[in-house]
């Protein structure tokens, strides 16, 4: 059930950071027109980047733990402009799919992905009940 929620947020930030023309940042999706297939390749999409992110970045994070350290964690950013830039490098290989012109875009893209991720996650967490006695 996270792994849905998460997939469904982060397909809304995608469109989110979508509709900014300045970030150069598209998403093309199965058939031109259409709403659904819009939805559908936005859920696709959102999906690969969990994908991406649960697998690979976690192996990155892991190796680069050092960097966290020495540049107090502003090394995630990068991480995490790079693992958005290798979600529009897979997708653009089936025809569809996220495109991202420049790096560093897409760096500025994963920075709103986050913060719109964690605004929804802090809204989404489930809260935990206090017992009484």
């Amino acid at each position: 059930m996270r792994f849905i929620i998460r997939v469904i947020v982060n397909a809304f930030a995608i469109w989110v950071v979508t509709l900014i023309p300045a970030l150069q940042v598209q998403i093309r999706p199965f058939a031109p027109g259409e709403t659904l297939q819009l939805v559908l390749t936005l859920l696709a999409v959102a999906a690969i980047f969990a994908l991406v992110n649960t697998i690979i970045g976690t192996v990155i994070k892991i190796v680069a733990f050092p960097l966290y350290i020495l540049t107090l964690g502003l090394i995630g950013f990068i991480i995490n402009g790079f693992l958005l830039w290798l979600t529009a490098w897979i997708t653009s290989g089936f025809g569809w799919g996220l495109t991202v012109e420049s790096f560093w875009w897409g760096v500025v893209a994963a920075i709103i992905i986050t913060i719109i991720n964690a605004v929804f996650g802090a809204i989404l967490r489930p809260q935990k009940r206090k017992r009484r006695d």
